[in-house]
């Protein structure tokens, strides 16, 4: 079972001196028996570890237990989720491709496509997704990559990723997918038939906000030619630390899933019928215009809630500054709840144009609902909605 996977897989006790934890190999490098060794293992003739760049036994163990949670091939880990984006879009990528989009994207992600696009000519476009029709009119000769966010950030608009994977499958195109905000939990992309996954692993998979990496999943033929191109030529791998701590967060991650996911849907109904409330975006409601999607493709409907003050910019922040428990952060998946206003903070790089089309205005706010008492989080909201 997934529960079990996820405190099990790929680790053996009687290896490491019947160790219960997985042990840290805090380490930047590793001996050779002999100079041939060397030799046989830089060539590629011999498995085995050489420098912690290139691979290490902490992180390993963490990218097997990915992989095997995502069904993927392989797996790897990176120091960041934006070193885990950039590996793979520019891997996928050459001087003057097309990446297509979804909708929406994470500020920093829609920062790097604007870099890739100045710099070495690889354009991107925009597409709801909607349907499949939608899709193929905006695929030209030099797509080269389908890259999707769902549910999407901030707005939580869900894509289907079936059939994305299917017109992907019919014209040759990789599909990348992040599931940052679903964990392998709620969703597995490559089931669905998608190529590779991305994860923030900062969020839910860490868990308890003392940690920032990234991971990928997919096949291992592409996995692989990751690996030996952008992570290890650019370098922005995880710590052996690091992946210890997700290896450690990893073990609740069911748990702490289910309940993110219990308290959001009953937020979200409270917030749906507040009065100083405009708007409540949550794809667990049956009114989200994309609820049946998420049903058949998410295993429950998430711990993130975005929704609209009345009001303007201002009113909105204050707002956030009257709440008491709830933090103002950009982070998500953590054990406290964190609120922020995307257009000033994590899409504050996307030109306001472009945030507008994405349904990202002044009064958007976004809920990462925490592990803390339900009655509480209402009482903090409540207050601070009264202040406005």
């Amino acid at each position: 079972m997934f529960e079990t996977k996820l405190i099990h897989s790929g680790y053996n006790s009687h290896e490491f001196k019947g160790s219960l934890a997985p042990p840290l190999f805090q380490t930047s490098t590793f001996a050779f028996d002999t100079a041939e060794q060397g030799e046989r293992r830089f060539a590629g003739e011999e498995t085995g570890f050489m420098y912690s760049r290139l691979g290490n036994p902490t992180v390993s163990l963490l990218e097997e237990r990915i992989a095997e949670l995502e069904h993927a091939e392989a797996a790897l880990a990176f120091g960041s989720g934006m070193a885990a984006v950039s590996a793979v879009l520019m891997a996928l990528t050459k001087a003057g491709d097309h990446i297509l989009c979804s909708q929406g994207v994470y500020g920093c992600t829609f920062g790097l496509l604007k870099m890739m696009d100045e710099k070495y000519g690889i354009t991107h476009d925009f597409s709801s997704m909607e349907t499949k029709q939608k899709l193929l009119e905006c695929i030209t000769p030099e797509t080269s990559c389908i890259y999707v966010e769902t549910p999407i950030n901030p707005t939580l608009s869900i894509v289907d990723l079936q059939m994305v994977a299917e017109v992907g499958r019919e014209r040759g195109i990789p599909v990348v997918v992040d599931n940052t905000f679903c964990s392998p939990y709620l969703q597995r992309p490559m089931m669905l038939g998608c190529d590779i996954v991305i994860h923030s692993a900062t969020k839910y998979i860490g868990g308890h906000g003392d940690v920032v990496a990234g991971l990928i999943a997919g096949r291992k033929e592409m996995i692989a030619d990751i690996a030996i191109t952008t992570r290890k030529d650019i370098g922005g791998i995880i710590s052996p630390f690091d992946a210890w701590l997700l290896l450690r967060g990893l073990k609740t991650l069911a748990l702490r899933m289910d309940r993110h996911c219990m308290l959001a849907a009953q937020l979200a109904d409270y917030l749906t019928t507040h009065p100083k409330v405009e708007k409540v975006f949550y794809p667990g409601n049956e009114n989200h215009p994309n609820y049946h999607i998420a049903q058949k493709q998410m295993k429950q409907a998430g711990g993130l809630i975005s929704f609209t003050i009345i009001g303007d910019k201002k009113t909105a922040q204050k707002f956030m500054d009257e709440l008491h428990l709830i933090k103002i952060a950009v982070s998500l998946g953590d054990a406290e709840t964190l609120i922020q206003q995307p257009a000033t903070m994590t899409h504050a790089v996307v030109p306001e144009e472009e945030r507008r089309k994405m349904g990202i205005d002044d009064t958007l706010l976004r809920l990462s609902v925490g592990l803390e008492g339900l009655d509480d989080l209402k009482k903090d909201l409540d207050q601070a909605l009264a202040k406005i």
